[in-house]
């Protein structure tokens, strides 16, 4: 598939125009004048119009009724509801012109939000901060939605033209620059990808093409229809751009149990096999990663040379859930799941990937929930302990140092980061960063009161002792609250906290990594005095041990099987310290 479909191309003469919408009657590209395009029997339109060169502004006139960016667009200078501009993605010269990629076990990701990594908020000031992820250890930048949202400020997840970077943080090859230097580092850069809806404002699509859209609803509107199949290019194309014009090393898709599809071949089937194909024409090597509530196991295979069909790995919220209950002692909303064996439901996550394995959850009305997991390889989970969603979506969008004992936070980031899955920090995360990370967007009008609104009744509840204090969404001082305070990472409590974290991934990269080419899921136990250990066979014949005492008491480990190098934490005895992590290789 390497045409695109979808917006526009440059030719030797001009560029060629193509929008499917089969509801419209006529179709028109508005450049400096009209030109009208010509309708095929298959709901496309067309044209190719000379002279126009990169740079060019336009807009798809529907009807005579309705002026309309074009659906998929490489760039909007002026947002959603102005002109579609022409780019052309061959004048960016690549610098790292030979990258082609990291190997999957390699990486640590760290989840990041270009709007506020940086007080600048921008693709071209992220590149400053490039050497300090390099040094603390991570190998993967995994940014945030980017697709043109409506105004300035967003999380990302209400993208409405999926081909359009938002120019809120640059211009498409300064995106490229930043993807550019971090290859120069040897850092991967994965983006985000949101295919189960369209965001709320901004959307034309059903106006001139509804078969875009079911009946049935997700949690954020009406479901996309991917059994049609240019719906199903239409996404497909999209994954392909980002990897190809942009050269990401790869895509998180996100809440893929919301994609509502009874086709037999499901796009995520032939969204991996398309990337495959990629990878192969490519000699690159591309990793694609779920959010999936469904914990379905099938899906996901990390051993696969490239895609094909499966998928590397899957964000594992149970992991993050268990801690978060053992951690803060909090246990609404679905953290009720893991309430009353939280270390248990731990161990079994370090065991055999996912806790919920085909298990009713009392959340979800005693729904049966996801697939054993065991037999995949520790590589296709994604550990962590805060993500955007996990800190966001509290009220007050407060982080774990906000709340929990800093002596617990270094155990839990000591198993984390040494566990054979594959870990991901939250910005800031790696010297104990105390911004919140609220919720905040830029709608107006009726939209915005109701986001306002729909926010205050969310919490209601658990959270209605915070009252006033909840911020605003729709507040500038909201967005501005999330910017990272870099200063607070060169001294103090921040300092010894990347230490530590860089001394961890240190070891990771020497002790790890190597030996996970072949590794398997084994075994791990909690006892019911707070102490866990647990056993991996290694890819090198070795086994890695692990021994932590998660609680504020002195515990007796009883493990007698405790043999190998000692590669972190101190030499255990019986007795075990509060909060003690000790990991061996042997």
């Amino acid at each position: 598939m390497n045409e695109r479909s979808f917006g526009p191309r440059l030719t030797a003469a001009g560029a060629s125009f193509r929008l499917w919408a089969p509801a419209a009657r006529r179709v028109d590209v508005l450049l400096e004048t009209p030109h009208p395009l010509a309708r095929g029997d298959d709901g496309w339109f067309s044209a190719d119009i000379a002279g126009v060169k990169a740079g060019a502004r336009y807009k798809f006139r529907i009807d005579d009724e309705i002026d309309v960016p074009d659906p998929a667009s490489d760039f909007q200078p002026e947002d959603i509801p102005g002109s579609s501009e022409v780019i052309d993605h061959t004048a960016y010269r690549w610098r790292a012109a030979d990258w082609r990629g990291r190997p999957w076990p390699e990486a640590v990701l760290i989840e990041t939000h270009v709007g506020t990594f940086t007080p600048d908020g921008s693709y071209r000031a992220m590149i400053g901060k490039l050497d300090h992820l390099v040094a603390t250890g991570i190998t993967a930048l995994e940014l945030m939605p980017l697709a043109d949202f409506p105004g300035r400020r967003n999380w990302g997840y209400d993208g409405v033209l999926w081909y359009a970077p938002d120019s809120a943080y640059g211009r498409p090859d300064d995106l490229k620059a930043l993807i550019d230097e971090a290859h120069l580092r040897g850092l991967m850069v994965f983006l985000d990808v949101v295919y189960n809806h369209f965001g709320p404002e901004g959307n034309y699509l059903g106006r001139y093409a509804p078969a875009f859209f079911t009946d049935a609803q997700t949690p954020w509107g009406s479901a996309i229809d991917y059994r049609v199949r240019e719906v199903r290019d239409f996404a497909i194309e999209n994954a392909l751009y980002w990897l190809r014009e942009y050269r990401f090393d790869g895509l998180r898709l996100d809440a893929v149990h919301a994609i509502i599809e009874p086709a037999k071949v499901s796009l995520l089937h032939e969204l991996s096999r398309a990337v495959g194909d990629l990878a192969t024409e490519t000699g690159r090597q591309l990793h694609l990663m779920l959010e999936n509530d469904d914990n379905a196991a099938s899906l996901l295979d990390a051993r696969e040379e490239m895609p094909r069909g499966k998928h590397r790995a899957q964000w594992n919220d149970d992991y993050h859930h268990a801690w978060h209950v053992l951690l803060s002692g909090e246990t609404h909303g679905y953290y009720g799941d893991y309430r009353h064996a939280p270390l248990n439901d731990i161990a079994r996550a370090l065991g055999s990937g996912f806790v919920y394995q085909g298990e009713a959850s009392a959340h979800r009305d005693g729904q049966l929930r996801g697939e054993p997991s065991g037999a995949l390889t520790p590589t296709a989970f994604i550990n962590f302990l805060q993500n955007h969603d996990q800190i966001g979506n509290r009220a007050l969008g407060d982080r774990l140092e906000a709340n929990v004992d800093p002596r617990a936070i270094e155990a839990a980031l000591a198993i984390t980061l040494l566990a054979p899955m594959v870990p991901m920090l939250f910005m800031g995360e790696e010297w104990g960063a105390k911004s919140p990370f609220p919720f905040f967007c830029d709608f107006q009008g009726e939209l915005a009161e109701a986001v306002r609104q729909g926010r205050r009744r969310e919490f209601a509840g658990a959270y209605a002792r915070y009252g006033d204090e909840i911020p605003d969404p729709l507040e500038p001082s909201t967005t501005q609250s999330a910017m990272l305070d870099w200063t607070a990472a060169d001294a103090g409590p921040g300092a010894e906290r990347l230490r530590l974290v860089r001394e961890l991934l240190a070891i990771r990269r020497r002790e790890i990594v190597p030996r996970l080419a072949g590794a398997r899921f084994g075994s791990a136990r909690a006892s019911d005095n707070g102490v866990l250990t647990a056993h991996w066979p290694m890819g090198d014949s070795t086994t890695l041990s692990l021994i932590a005492n998660l609680s504020d008491r002195d515990a007796s480990h009883g493990d007698h099987k405790t043999r190998g190098t000692l590669i972190w934490g101190a030499a255990l005895n019986q007795s075990v310290p509060p909060w003690s992590v000790s990991w061996r290789i042997g």
